[in-house]
Order: structure tokens, then C-alpha cells, then sequence
């Protein structure tokens, strides 16, 4: 008997070939049979009639950062209600375990950590989560059974160095005994199921303490170390972060890559790769680094957004333009003093000359502080500002817009609302993305669901591309786009029977209306422990969805099962090697 029936839906299975209309029943939480509409007659403990609705396999999300979150929410909110069943997460070098049990601070400085440098709140990870492993095992057997969605995690880089060197892990280098104890704990969380290694040496990431974190302070030698590691075990990845992940890479980062992935023998992802026609030799450059590592064993994967990610940002609080160099400083001063700096015109002009400098990077899309538009305000001076773009205003007052701009904040005590328009919403720049994602090395992702919670929500990228696949520029057809939040990930990680639409495979499915697919805007709420705040995005047109043949969503509404399963390398993911 079936468990569950599908009857009548237009079937896209994830490998990119044409869709057809189908009955597919559910059985032991498998595919059990796909057949032709009206041929099924084994019976069905329920069934549904899903004519003119299309069922998909479930999208896997490469890059999120929710394990802390699956303690709180084990739906993985607001991503599973936008169609994904499977997340990646223990990226950019930051993870929850190991903790070093002779040291019981480590937990307080990790969640500080991952306070500051993910935009996480301090008080949700504190009130929120267990703390209760040690051991790499214990924090993935802390999870098993008790989420909705699928979840894989790499090791962190960050907390393997914490573990084994202490305070030291902070600008020094491991001795000799330090490395193989790093060593001896990574292969101890592989054996326990972690998907590969993750680091970041990106000169944006910082502790609570305003330091580099751990992981900025290793030498080639100790990331080839752990990268050979990575090899030894079936089923795995590497995921890292560099400076150059933001703009372009330097010659000596693409040689960090190229030897890191060949040293492996398995693929190596980054994040994000930012096109921007105004910017034209960026894609090239980057896209070198993968032509580059399969000539030599490895294989560099891009993770790239199909859509433009909206951003909370404020001169208040920390954002992305605390990144910008030399703005940190500045906005990291109390706020009586931060407003008396920001007044001074010496201190703006010499601000927005690092910001439109070279060494800012990807962050110069940020300057343009005329094309930015007043969210939330809260004082009397700045009443009816909401809603209107700063330049504008700047023309209204006779005022440069940054100097604008930074009066309508001091008003507000700095805590004025700010969304900058984007700069790369140009025909351009879209058709150059759609070229960039014909490349074999270059995938879908990068949303950083289940971190930087009040600033940005890229959690919804699943259903805001279909939707504009279907209704809005059609840069692809349905079925590449479905493959490409499927089974290319799918593929790329070595899920075992995942990512498609095939008797026998696991039942992660998502069933939606293809007339009305696309996501809610962003909104504030206050649902997080401690009462803390989150963007959240709503889905529309998704009418189902299963995680191992089992309903979590429907309507965009929760169920409250939980069948989702911690992934295990080897047991979960098969070895994708590159030579």
C-alpha cells in the first residue's frame, strides 16, 4: 500500500529534461512509482489531485549557516517554506563543535563570535541552543531526529583551532603536536559523519573581540594539511573564504584554492561570486581559478545568487558597511562620539575616499549613498522621510547625500532604517548572469539562511527564481532552473539518491503552483528566542512540501513533523573526486 498519491502533476525531475504529466506515489518515505495519469492501482492510505500544479524535487541550499538555528526551529524557516528540503551548513569556518571540554568560555566566545561576524543574535544562541557536545559526533547526535529538513555540516576551521590552541589560536601558529591534535579531531568528525572542511581568510571576518578570526591566522601548510585530510575520507567537500571572494582574487589566493582542492581530490566551493556588468573583468578573473584547478586535479566551484538579495542597513548597528576599510573604526565608536565624527566633513570626505577606493572592493556598490532609501525612522525631524531616496532629499536641503544621509541617522540616534538600491539591476548585468550560469563550474547559492537575521533574509532565492523564470525576465527555462536548485547541488555534494525525481529516490518533494510561485518582501518579526529579530519572506504558490516522503509544509504552513535527517558522509554522500 502507498503511503501517499500524487496524482496529475507536471512532473520536472531535476535533470533538466522535459516535463511530463504524471501520478507518483509515496512509500517508506521512497518514490515508490511514477507512472502514466490514471495507471495506478495500487492502493493509497491518501491521495491528491495536483492537476495544474508542478512537482519538483526538493531545492538544496549549498551555503546556510543554520546550526544553531535547528535547535530553535528545526523547520529551517523561512527556507523550507520556500521548497528546500536540504541544507549545507558548518560553512565559512564557523561551527558550534568541537568545543574543548577543559575550557567551558569556548562556548561563550563561539557564540560571540557567530554573534558578530553572522549577524546572529547573542541571545537567541545562548537561550536557544544546548551547548551540551563537546565532540564534532555529540553536536551532530544532539540534532539527529529532531529536524524537519535534511542537514549536512562541514567541520569549521575556526573551532578546530580554538580547541587545540586556546587564546593562541588568535595570531599564533600550531606547533608540530598542535597540528596533528587538529588533524586528529578533524578525522574524528569526519568519521562521524561531517561532510569536509570549511575555513574562511577573509579580511572581513572578526571575532567579538574585534580580532581576525582563528582560522585568518593559518599558513598554506596548515590549510594544505587539512585539505589532504579532507581526501581521505568518502563523501566530502571543502568550502572556503577569501578576501578576493569579494572582488577578485589575487594570483597567490587562486594558487591557495588550486592547491587546496588538488590536495583533496574533491571539489572546492566558494561564496559569492558578484556579477556586475559595470565591473566586466570580474566574472573572468574569478572563473580562472576553476579553469585553473582541473588542469591540476581539482575542481573550484563559484556559488553565485540568481536574485538581488534586499539588505536592512543602518549606521547603528554592525552591517556590511562596517566592512568597508577604514569605516570600521568609525562605526564602531559609541554613538555620541560616532555622530561628532560623522558631522565632521574632514572625517566624510576621508570615508568616502576609502570607500571608492580599489581596496574596497565589491563594498563600492555601497556608496552611492544618493540611491538610498529612508526605511524606518523615530524621531519628529525626520517624520514623512520614509519611503523617499536620499538624493532627493540632499537636493531638497542643498546637502552632498552622504552628509544627508548621515544627518537624517543622527537624528535617529543612528538607528534610521537604510536600503540601498542595487546598482547591478541593469539588462547587462542579467544577461551576463545568465551566460555566467552556462558555466560547469559555476552553481546557485549563497542565501547565508539562518545568518545575518536582521539585515538580510536570502532564504527565499528558491521560489523569487522560478518565479521570475516563469513570469518575469525567463533568463532560463523551468526545467534548467529547477535543475540547477537540485540535482546540480545534488551532484556537487554526492547526495545519494537526492536531488531528482526517479523511483526509488528519496521523497523530498515540493509541489507549486506555477501561475503564482514567488516570494513574499521582507519583513521584521520578533519570533526568535529571546524575543530577537529576523527577516522573514512568506511563500506564495508553494502548496506542498515533503521531506522523506513526509509532509512539513502545506499551504505555507508548518505541519510540525520532523522527518528530516542529519547527512553522513559516506553514508549520505557519495565520493565526487576530481582526478
Amino acid at each position: 500500500m502507498l503511503d501517499h498519491l500524487i496524482r496529475g502533476a507536471t512532473v520536472v525531475d531535476g535533470t533538466g529534461a522535459p516535463s511530463y504529466v504524471a501520478d507518483l506515489g509515496i512509500r517508506d518515505g521512497r518514490i515508490a512509482v511514477i507512472a502514466k495519469p490514471g495507471t495506478v492501482t495500487e492502493p493509497a492510505a491518501s491521495t491528491e489531485d495536483a492537476t495544474g500544479l508542478v512537482l519538483a524535487p526538493g531545492f538544496v541550499d549549498p551555503h546556510t549557516h543554520y546550526d544553531a538555528q535547528l535547535f530553535w526551529d528545526p523547520y529551517a524557516t523561512p527556507s523550507m517554506n520556500h521548497g528546500v528540503t536540504t541544507v549545507a551548513g558548518g560553512n565559512c569556518g564557523f561551527t558550534l563543535a568541537p568545543l574543548n571540554p577543559d575550557r567551558p568560555a569556548d562556548a561563550d566566545y563561539t557564540r560571540r563570535m557567530l554573534s558578530k561576524v553572522e549577524g546572529m543574535s547573542l541571545v537567541a544562541l545562548e537561550e536557544g541552543a544546548p551547548w551540551n557536545w563537546s565532540t564534532f559526533a555529540e553536536y551532530l547526535d544532539a540534532l539527529d531526529g529532531r529536524t524537519a529538513v535534511n542537514a549536512g555540516f562541514m567541520v569549521g576551521h575556526c573551532a578546530l583551532r580554538r580547541h587545540v590552541m586556546g587564546a593562541d589560536a588568535i595570531g599564533g601558529q600550531p606547533t608540530g603536536e598542535q597540528l596533528a591534535e587538529m588533524l586528529r579531531l578533524f578525522h574524528e568528525a569526519m568519521d562521524a559523519g561531517a561532510w569536509g572542511f570549511s575555513t574562511t581568510q577573509s579580511s572581513t571576518h572578526s571575532d567579538g573581540d574585534g580580532e581576525p578570526v582563528a582560522s585568518r591566522h593559518a599558513g598554506p601548510a596548515e590549510l594544505l594539511a587539512l585539505s589532504k585530510a579532507v581526501g581521505e575520507h568518502e563523501g566530502t567537500q571543502i568550502e572556503a573564504i577569501v578576501a578576493g571572494c569579494l572582488d577578485q582574487f589575487s594570483d597567490e589566493e587562486v594558487d591557495l584554492f588550486v592547491g587546496m582542492s588538488a590536495a583533496a581530490g574533491r571539489p572546492l566551493n566558494w561564496n559569492v561570486l558578484t556579477i556586475d556588468a559595470a565591473v566586466p573583468e570580474r566574472v573572468p578573473r574569478q572563473i580562472s581559478a576553476s579553469d585553473r584547478a582541473r588542469e591540476e586535479g581539482g575542481r573550484i566551484v563559484a556559488l553565485t545568487m540568481p536574485i538581488l538579495t534586499p539588505m536592512n542597513m543602518s549606521l547603528g548597528t554592525f552591517c556590511a558597511l562596517n566592512l568597508i576599510p577604514g569605516w570600521g573604526d568609525v562605526l564602531g565608536l559609541p554613538v555620541p562620539e560616532r555622530i561628532a565624527e560623522l558631522r565632521d566633513p574632514g572625517v566624510r570626505a576621508e570615508m568616502l575616499r576609502r570607500a571608492n577606493s580599489k581596496e574596497a572592493g565589491v563594498f563600492r556598490r555601497l556608496v552611492n549613498f544618493g540611491r538610498y532609501v529612508i526605511g524606518d525612522t523615530y524621531s519628529e525631524a525626520n517624520e514623512g522621510l520614509s519611503g523617499r531616496v536620499v538624493k532627493d532629499i540632499a537636493a531638497e536641503r542643498g546637502q552632498e547625500p552622504f552628509h544627508c544621509l548621515v544627518e537624517i541617522c543622527a537624528n535617529d540616534d543612528l538607528r534610521t532604517v537604510l536600503w540601498p538600491m542595487p546598482t547591478d539591476n541593469d539588462p547587462d548585468s542579467w544577461e551576463l548572469r545568465r551566460k555566467t550560469w552556462e558555466h560547469e563550474d559555476v552553481m546557485l547559492g549563497g542565501s547565508d539562511a539562518g545568518a545575518h537575521l536582521d539585515r538580510m533574509c536570502g532564504a527565499p532565492y528558491t521560489t523569487r527564481f522560478i518565479g521570475d523564470c516563469l513570469h518575469g525576465r525567463k533568463l532560463v527555462g523551468l526545467e534548467a532552473a529547477v535543475k540547477m536548485l537540485t540535482d546540480d547541488p545534488a551532484q556537487l555534494f554526492g547526495l545519494r539518491e537526492r536531488g531528482r525525481i526517479e523511483e526509488g529516490f528519496h521523497a523530498d518533494l515540493v509541489l507549486f503552483d506555477p501561475e503564482r510561485i514567488a516570494a513574499g518582501p521582507a519583513t521584521l518579526v520578533h519570533d526568535l528566542p529571546g524575543d530577537s529579530p529576523r527577516l522573514d519572506s512568506r511563500a506564495i504558490g508553494i502548496v506542498s512540501v515533503r521531506v522523506n516522503g513526509v509532509e512539513t509544509i502545506r499551504d505555507d504552513e508548518i505541519t510540525g513533523a520532523v522527518p528530516g535527517t542529519v547527512l553522513r558522509s559516506g553514508r549520505d554522500t557519495r565520493t565526487v573526486a576530481t582526478r
